[in-house]
């Protein structure tokens, strides 16, 4: 009776629990969202959908996944199966694992379609390198992607279901999914909402000061409305609010106290030692592009 006991995979999402079987919530990076579009995009006429590896870190509990990477794969349609190419595969981890070491392999992802029986016999081969945990399945609604504002993708783990481990014997469970990305990818994904604007569809990069006066307006923008919720609280024509409240406090408590004579001098300083260095960037830059020129002069 024991043994039979053994095969049977309970998750009962408690602290107790195997790492394969907590719960745990994943973070994309804009940039495998690009990947998979770009790979959907260049797909192959005859193919409906494209299928590709999920690279990223796990936390030392599991209970939080950060995909950000992918490689795509090389698969055939044999009529509702789908044969991945897994020399292919391997090699392309091989090589990924060179670049990033310390990214692994956390799934899989499909773009242009959404759960077919197909999946569960693909999720199986993932699931060899995201041992102990277990394997993720992303989706990408392409048609939600191109004609609304919702992204349209999906994830989904895999839970074994009776008393068996048999490959097709599984039920795809959906995961908390959301998009992350730091401070310094906000102002690409900036400059690239900016063409939505723009009847080309272009958008140029900006130069320092242009991105500091962006900066500038934003946090004057930011000051009015601070200063008109307080205005409107004072005056009693809203409803104050206490973790609001707090809040403000907290962030002017963090602003030092400076004499605005000083505050002057300090700033208009920092924006000498900024104008130098965009200075010295355009004069190395102006330096390497005559040094090339000269270079392909001697060599011709």
């Amino acid at each position: 009776m024991s043994a039979k006991l053994d095969t049977l995979h309970v998750s009962v999402g408690n602290s107790a629990t195997a790492p394969h079987q907590r719960p745990f919530t994943i973070s994309i990076n804009p940039v495998v969202l690009f990947s998979v579009l770009d790979h959907y995009l260049r797909r192959d006429e005859d193919h409906s959908k494209v299928v590709g590896a999920l690279l990223g870190v796990r936390s030392l509990d599991g209970t939080e996944v950060e995909i950000r990477n992918s490689f795509s794969m090389i698969y055939n349609e044999e009529e509702a199966d789908i044969a991945l190419d897994k020399e292919h595969y391997k090699n392309m981890y091989e090589l990924h694992q060179r670049v990033n070491p310390e990214e692994v392999i956390l799934g899989w992802y499909t773009a242009g379609g959404d759960l077919t029986p197909a999946a569960t016999p693909i999720h199986t081969i993932f699931s060899q390198d995201a041992t102990p945990f277990r394997p993720i399945h992303v989706t990408f609604d392409t048609e939600k992607l191109f004609k609304s504002d919702d992204l349209g993708f999906r994830a989904y783990t895999c839970a074994p279901v009776g008393f068996t481990t048999k490959p097709g014997d599984c039920m795809f469970l959906p995961v908390p999914c959301e998009i992350k990305y730091r401070d310094a990818e906000r102002s690409g994904l900036d400059m690239l909402a900016s063409a939505k604007s723009s009847e080309n569809r272009t958008a140029f990069l900006l130069s320092d000061m242009d991105h500091l006066e962006i900066a500038v307006v934003k946090l004057q923008a930011m000051l009015e409305r601070i200063s008109q919720y307080v205005d409107s609280v004072v005056d009693g024509t809203e409803k104050p609010n206490n973790a609001i409240g707090r809040y403000i406090m907290d962030t002017v408590s963090v602003v030092p106290k400076m004499d605005p004579s000083a505050f002057e001098k300090m700033f208009n300083s920092h924006l000498q030692d900024l104008l130098m260095v965009v200075y010295l960037a355009n004069m190395t830059r102006t330096q390497l592009s005559v040094t090339e020129r000269l270079n392909l002069l001697v060599s011709n």
